[in-house]
Formats: C-alpha cells, sequence, structure tokens
C-alpha cells in the first residue's frame, strides 16, 4: 500500500464522519488549550509575583541583640541613627521587649465594671520613634510619639489596632489615658495597617525611658527596612554600624538571595500549572482513544474487507494511527492558537505584561499529535488483530 494511498484513506476516513471527527478533535482541544493557558498564564502572573516579592518581602533585615553579660548594653538606643545613616537603609528602629513585658495587666480606666472585661493582658514593648516606618504600618489615629517625648520621660504610649478594640479606645480627641500595670499612660497614636511586626497590633509600645519600669532596658533587637537591592549590603554592615565593639555578638536575620528566591517561586509556579496541564492532556488523550476503539468497532465490516483484498495487519494498523494522528495534531493546532489568544485576553484585562514562549507555541501541535498517535495504539492494535473472515461474518 503506497504511502499517498494510505495518507488518502486516512483522510477519507475523517471526512466520512465530520461531526464524530469534530467531536473527537474536541478533546484534544481542550487539554492542548489548557496547557498552553497555564503555562502561559504561570510565566505571566509569575512575573508580577516576582515584582512584589522584591519589593516587599527582600528588604526586611533584623538584627538579634543577645543580652548583655558585661553590665553595658550590647546596642544603645542611639545605635539607630548611626545605622540610618548608611546608603540603603530606608527606616530603622531598635526594640526591646522582656519577660517582664509579657502578659502586663492594662486597663482603660480604673473603675471595675462587673459586667464586662476591664482588664487585658496585652505585651509591653520599648521601642524607637522609627518603628511606625520600621514596621510597615501607619498611624490609623493620633500620632507616635517623639524625640521630645522621649527625652523628658513623657508618661506617653502607642497601642495597636487590636489592642485599641479590646480596650474599646476608639477617638483621641480627648487624651485618653490607658492604665498599664497600674501606672498611668496617655494614649497618644493607635499604630495598624502592619505588614511587618503584626504582633505588635495587640500590644503596648512605650519609649524607652517610660520602658523601664517593666525591664525594657536593653534592646533586644533592630528592624531594618533597606532599598531594593541592599539587602546583602546592610546586612553586613549593620553590625559594626550597631555595636562597633562587638559586632560579632549579634546575628543578623535577612531574607535569601533575591534571585535565588525569585527563581524557586517561579519554577513551583510553572511545575504545578504544567501538571494542571498534563491531567487536562491525558483526558484529551482517553477521549480521542475511545472514540477511535468505538470507530474500530463500527467499521468491521470495512476492515474486513480491505484484508480481503490484500490489505497487510500494518496497513490496517497504520490507518488508524494515522486517523488518530490527525486528529491530535488538529487539535493541537486549534488549542495552541486559542491558548495564545486567552493569554493575551488576561494579561490586557489584568493589564499585565504577556509572556509567550514561541517554543510552546510550536511545540503544541507536535504534543497534541503525539498524545493521538498514542491514544490511537490500542484501537489500532485491535483493528490489526481482525480477521477477514470473522470481520466479514
Amino acid at each position: 500500500m503506497h504511502v499517498r494511498d494510505l495518507a488518502g484513506e486516512a483522510v477519507a476516513g475523517l471526512l466520512a464522519r465530520p461531526v464524530r471527527t469534530a467531536l473527537t478533535t474536541l478533546g484534544t482541544v481542550l487539554g492542548i488549550t489548557t496547557l498552553v493557558v497555564t503555562l502561559g498564564v504561570a510565566a505571566t502572573a509569575g512575573n508580577q509575583i516576582v515584582g512584589r516579592f522584591d519589593e516587599l518581602a527582600a528588604t526586611a533585615v533584623t538584627v538579634e541583640v543577645p543580652e548583655s553579660t558585661t553590665g553595658a548594653p550590647v546596642v544603645t538606643w542611639d545605635a539607630v541613627e548611626r545605622l540610618t545613616r548608611l546608603r540603603g537603609v530606608e527606616s530603622a528602629a531598635a526594640v526591646a521587649d522582656a519577660v517582664e513585658g509579657a502578659n502586663v495587666s492594662v486597663r482603660s480606666n480604673a473603675l471595675v465594671d462587673p459586667a464586662r472585661v476591664t482588664t487585658h493582658a496585652l505585651t509591653v514593648l520599648a521601642a524607637t520613634t522609627g518603628l511606625p516606618g520600621a514596621a510597615r504600618g501607619r498611624m490609623t489615629l493620633g500620632r507616635f510619639y517623639d524625640e521630645g517625648h522621649v527625652r523628658r520621660g513623657d508618661r506617653v504610649a502607642v497601642i495597636g489596632e487590636e489592642a485599641a478594640r479590646m480596650l474599646g479606645i476608639t477617638r483621641l480627641d480627648r487624651a485618653p489615658a490607658i492604665f498599664v500595670g497600674g501606672h498611668a499612660y496617655t494614649v497618644l497614636g493607635v499604630l495598624g495597617d502592619l505588614r511587618r511586626e503584626r504582633n505588635l497590633s495587640a500590644a503596648v509600645i512605650l519609649p524607652p525611658t517610660a520602658g523601664r519600669r517593666f525591664g525594657l532596658r536593653e534592646v533586644t533587637r533592630v528592624l531594618v527596612n533597606t532599598s531594593l537591592g541592599a539587602t546583602d549590603l546592610i546586612a553586613r554592615q549593620a553590625p559594626a554600624a550597631l555595636s562597633p565593639g562587638a559586632g560579632d555578638l549579634l546575628q543578623v536575620i535577612a531574607p535569601p538571595s533575591p534571585a535565588r528566591a525569585r527563581d524557586a517561586a517561579r519554577d513551583d509556579a510553572d511545575a504545578l500549572f504544567l501538571i494542571l496541564g498534563l491531567v487536562s492532556l491525558v483526558v484529551g488523550a482517553l477521549g480521542i482513544a475511545n472514540v477511535t476503539l468505538v470507530t474500530v468497532m463500527e467499521r468491521v465490516q470495512e476492515i474486513g474487507l480491505r484484508r480481503a483484498l490484500g490489505a497487510a495487519r500494518r496497513h490496517v494498523a497504520a490507518q488508524f494511527l494515522l486517523e488518530s494522528t490527525l486528529i491530535g495534531l488538529a487539535g493541537g493546532v486549534i488549542g495552541a492558537s486559542l491558548g495564545v489568544v486567552a493569554i493575551v485576553a488576561v494579561s490586557a484585562v489584568q493589564q499585565w505584561t504577556p509572556l509567550l514562549d514561541v517554543r510552546l507555541a510550536i511545540a503544541a501541535p507536535l504534543a497534541g499529535a503525539l498524545v493521538g498517535l498514542l491514544a490511537g495504539l490500542h484501537p489500532a492494535w485491535r483493528a490489526a488483530r481482525m480477521e477477514p473472515v470473522d470481520a466479514l461474518r
């Protein structure tokens, strides 16, 4: 059987039942479309995620300060000023927390109301004036205390959003006071919208001079926000700036390299969507196999007639394999085209920059043809095993 005749018979077999061929092709269309869309959207969305990760997560540095063993503090409160002079540091704040400051009794007034809970166990900590910027938050009410409050030792406080809700403080125009461990402090502001150090939402923040009453004398950690790309440099320079004589005692916690974290996040997203696309492709392959098998069973007499006229087993098998391969190829071409259109449409709606891999668009039809070929192996084998006498009976 000549190759040209074989191709003609395969095409004629497809065109003889156009509706069934179209329905069979639809399985591959859906599979290839899903594969192209998922991979393309993964690459496009991954690019957006990378940009957000670089802007937010890769610029935070934390310096852990150990407890002093000599009586002199390892890091002084004014050391943050030296740190902010470094090029690349956008904001920084020194924080002191201690066991004495955990679960401190805090009340919003001195009255005892048996009908409701008026006393709450909150965390009390001390911090320098740059804490809102270092914690990536903002003052939702009032303002943060300033250097004047710190120098004078004023008994003022700033509370987090959750602490304000628990204490029932919703306005500051009358200078409300809270009682921390039995001592009154004027509330200057409410700190909220925290994107870092979210535990501050349920805390009471005092100036360093006022925090000594609760054992908050020494700096325990320093929060630093850097410019994009300056994380590694600041992580190396921060210990020397904060404690020139004992920098080796400080532990710097910096995010991983942005390039490594970016590549890992992108690989994870690509792997996830690749698996989803392959599952859809398997569904399309099963559809081709099922319909091709039904086609073989319905064309038993045709197969028997061809065998009786001299067609060998390999000719019958090749015919059905070619038919299923052509179905997969057609589905791959249509699916790749629809996938590219879908990627551009999603990117336009989301105002993203579409990332299209030309190699994927070229390989998609070949993948569809391969799926069709593999899906037609069993039906072609069934057709080739038929005996002419049994098929014509």
